[in-house]
C-alpha cells in the first residue's frame, strides 16, 4: 500500500487510482444485486467497469448505463451479443438436441459462456485483473466459464454473504448508499430472461406443490387462449442448423440466424409452446424447482430430431445421442470451455454433415406437430420399406438373423426354467 504522504499534491482521481486493488469487469444487470455489488467492490478498493450483455432480454440498457455511471463505474460497456448467442451457442445446442434430464433446454446455462466470453475479452482489452458477477454459490456456472482470469464472486465471500443475508439487507444498503431501488413491488420469484427462454424460480415457487400463478408467464400465451388456427412452418436445415424458416400460409420467410430464432419465438409464444415446470438436479447435489418458457427452442428441437433421424445412420445416431446427453450435462454444469466439451462439440458437428433438408410442421395450442420432411441426403428408401413392393430385400434372410438372436433368449429362459423348478 502506498504511503499517503507520498501522494500529497496529486489529484484525488490519481490518488484513488494508485491506491486501487485493480480493475474489475462486473457483469452488471442494473438490478438491486449487481448495483449493490458495484458499490461494494468500490468500497473494497477496486476500480469497476460495468459490462452489460444484450442477449435478447427485455431491458432498458441506456437507463442501466446511466445508473452504473452514477454509482461510480469507471466505464460502462453494452455489448449486443444476440447474433453470436444464436450462431455460436444456440445452434450447437440444436445440433446436439441438447436437453438436460430429458426436459430442460438449457436456456440459462447456454447463455453463460456467451456472456463470459465477451466479459473476458473486455477484461483483456482494458487490462483488468478481475471479473465479477452476481451468481450465487448454489447455481454458478459463470465462474467455470471465465476461468482464464481471477474471479470475484461476492456471494461466495463470507464478508459479503454474512453482511447481506437477504433482500432486506440489500435494500438497506442501497438506501444508505443512494442506490435507486425498485418503486414497484418485486415479483415473488426470481426470473432470468434471454433470447432463448425465460426461467422462473425461488420465492413462492420453492414449494414444489404450488402451482405457478397464471400471470407468471411472459414469453408464451396460455395454450387455452392461443389462436384456433395453427401456423404451418417449413424449416430448412443444413449441417444440422436452420438456414431458413417459412410460414407456409403467409409466405413470410426469415433467413438470418437471429431472425429465424426470433420468428420461431414469436410463433411459439403465440401458440403457448415450450412451457415446462420441473424439479431438476443441480451440479452440487441439491434439487431445484424451475419453470421455463422456451418457445423457439422447442420448435427447433422437434424439427431437428425429425430431419436428423431421416438422414443419419442408425448406429451413428445411437452414439450421437449419448454425446448429446454428455453435452447437455457439461453445459448445465458450466464446462463449455473444457477440453471434453470442445471434443464433444466437434464430434456432434461432424455427425451433422448430412443433416440437411426441410421439415414441415404445425404449431398449435401448445404443441408442435410434424407434418412431413424431405432431404437430398435421406436414408429412407420407399421401395425397400414398401408393403407392396419386395424391393432389394429377401425375407428369407431374416430367418438366420432371428435364430442367432434367439440363442441368447433360449439360454435365458432355460436358466429361468431351472430356477423356477428349484423354487
Amino acid at each position: 500500500m502506498l504511503s499517503l504522504s507520498l501522494l500529497k499534491g496529486y489529484s484525488i482521481d490519481l490518488v484513488l487510482h494508485l491506491m486501487s486493488k485493480g480493475t474489475v469487469i462486473l457483469a452488471y444487470s442494473g438490478g438491486l444485486d449487481t448495483s449493490c455489488i458495484l458499490v461494494w467492490l468500490k468500497e473494497q478498493g477496486y476500480d469497476v467497469i460495468a459490462f452489460l450483455a444484450n442477449i435478447g432480454q427485455d431491458e432498458d440498457f441506456e437507463a442501466a448505463r446511466i445508473k452504473a455511471e452514477k454509482l461510480g463505474a469507471k466505464k460502462v460497456f453494452i455489448e449486443d451479443l444476440r447474433s453470436e448467442f444464436v450462431e455460436d451457442f444456440i445452434w450447437p445446442s440444436v445440433q446436439a438436441n441438447a436437453v438436460y434430464e430429458d426436459r430442460y433446454l438449457l436456456g440459462t446455462a447456454i447463455a453463460r459462456p456467451c456472456i463470459a466470453r465477451s466479459q473476458v475479452e473486455i477484461a483483456r482489452r482494458e487490462g483488468a485483473q478481475f471479473v465479477s458477477h452476481g451468481a450465487t454459490g448454489k447455481a454458478d456456472s459463470l465462474t467455470l466459464s471465465v476461468g482464464a482470469v481471477q474471479i470475484i464472486a461476492p456471494w461466495r465471500i463470507p464478508d459479503f454473504y454474512n453482511r447481506f443475508r437477504g433482500r432486506t439487507d440489500l435494500m438497506e444498503y442501497a438506501q444508505k448508499h443512494g442506490i435507486p431501488v425498485p418503486v414497484t413491488p418485486k415479483a415473488p420469484w426470481s426470473m432470468d430472461a434471454n433470447l432463448m427462454h425465460i426461467s422462473y424460480e425461488s420465492g413462492i415457487l420453492e414449494n414444489p406443490k404450488s402451482h405457478a400463478p397464471a400471470d407468471l408467464y411472459l414469453m408464451t400465451k396460455n395454450p387455452e387462449d392461443s389462436p384456433n388456427t395453427p401456423d404451418v412452418l417449413e424449416i430448412e436445415f443444413g449441417n444440422g442448423v436452420p438456414l431458413k424458416v417459412t410460414n407456409v400460409k403467409e409466405g413470410k420467410s426469415k433467413n438470418s440466424p437471429l431472425d429465424i430464432f426470433s420468428y420461431l419465438n414469436e410463433i411459439g409464444g403465440k401458440h403457448g409452446v415450450g412451457r415446462i415446470d420441473i424439479v431438476e438436479n443441480r451440479f452440487i447435489g441439491m434439487k431445484s424447482r424451475g419453470i421455463y418458457e422456451t418457445p423457439g427452442g422447442t420448435i427447433l428441437l422437434q424439427a431437428h430430431l425429425d430431419i436428423e433421424t431421416f438422414t443419419m445412420d442408425k448406429e451413428v445416431r445411437r452414439i450421437k445421442q449419448g454425446l448429446g446427453i454428455k453435452f447437455s450435462e457439461l453445459v448445465y454444469n458450466g464446462f463449455w470451455y473444457s477440453p471434453e466439451c470442445d471434443f464433444v462439440r466437434h464430434c456432434i458437428n461432424k455427425s451433422q454433415e448430412n443433416v440437411q433438408g426441410k421439415v414441415q410442421l404445425s404449431v398449435f395450442k401448445g404443441q408442435v406437430y410434424i407434418l412431413g420432411r424431405e432431404s437430398p441426403k435421406s436414408l429412407y428408401n420407399e421401395e425397400l420399406v414398401s408393403m407392396d413392393v419386395q424391393g432389394n430385400y429377401d425375407p428369407c434372410d431374416a430367418s438366420g438373423f432371428i435364430r442367432i438372436n434367439a440363442v441368447r433368449l433360449r439360454e435365458h429362459h432355460r436358466l429361468q426354467g431351472v430356477s423356477s423348478i428349484k423354487k
